[in-house]
């Protein structure tokens, strides 16, 4: 039972992460613009993401414009895109199958050893899924950082860490928590009764050779 509330956690844990991935991925504020030093404090704030570059003037309007062309875009630009696309697809995956291996659900109660061994799988494609979060964010935000160090790049053209990163931070730490909960849910009471079993097949196997021996020998006596 404990084992189960174990699986059952990790994987509402790894549902969560997944579905802050997805919100990693279609939010603009990968990167924002900073007004760090000298620069001056304007009324536009501009944002950069994944998918689309967004402006937001004071008056709360916000106009967004996405990307023209993807082969004009950054190397980093379109690695971050195929790993959140990859990660998200693997969360999906690994989603499905903790289901069907999970020991709270009907699907395969007749091998239970199988069944821990599909909930372990859906728990690697989680950690899959939030490592490749990882290193997206990760690697957007070295890019940013080392932009805004970047003695050539003008000041009122730097940019810092948008709340995307945090987010994609945050969702991938979820994600890899609970995809290890998942993993650590081994059959460990199958092998137990396993080990216990052969170890009692020997025992019953001496008792009849034993209870033939003592008959054999009444019966010589008796003759």
């Amino acid at each position: 039972m404990a084992n189960s509330g174990f699986q059952l956690l990790g994987y509402f844990l790894a549902l969560g992460g997944w579905a802050g991935i997805i919100s990693t991925a279609a939010l603009p504020q990968w990167k924002q613009s900073s007004y760090a030093g000298d620069a001056i404090i304007t009324a536009v704030g501009l944002y950069e993401g994944l998918w689309m570059s967004c402006a937001s003037q004071s008056t709360g309007q916000v106009q967004c414009k996405v990307y023209d062309s993807l082969l004009s875009l950054h190397a980093h630009i379109q690695t971050s895109r195929a790993l959140m696309v990859v990660a998200v697809l693997l969360g999906f995956v690994g989603m499905i199958i903790s289901v069907m291996g999970m020991k709270c659900t009907k699907v395969g109660d007749n091998n239970p050893i199988t069944k821990s061994r599909i909930a372990i799988s859906g728990g690697v494609m989680f950690l899959l899924a939030g490592f490749c979060t990882l290193i997206a964010v990760s690697w957007y935000a070295s890019q940013v950082t080392s932009e805004f160090f970047n003695p050539n790049t003008p000041v009122n053209a730097r940019y810092e860490f948008g709340s995307a990163l945090f987010v994609g931070w945050a969702s991938a730490s979820l994600t890899m928590l609970g995809g290890s909960f998942l993993c650590c849910s081994c059959p460990n009471e199958e092998r137990r009764g396993q080990q216990y079993y052969r170890q009692s097949q020997p025992s019953t196997s001496r008792e009849p050779i034993v209870k033939t021996s003592s008959t054999v020998r009444g019966e010589q006596q008796y003759l």
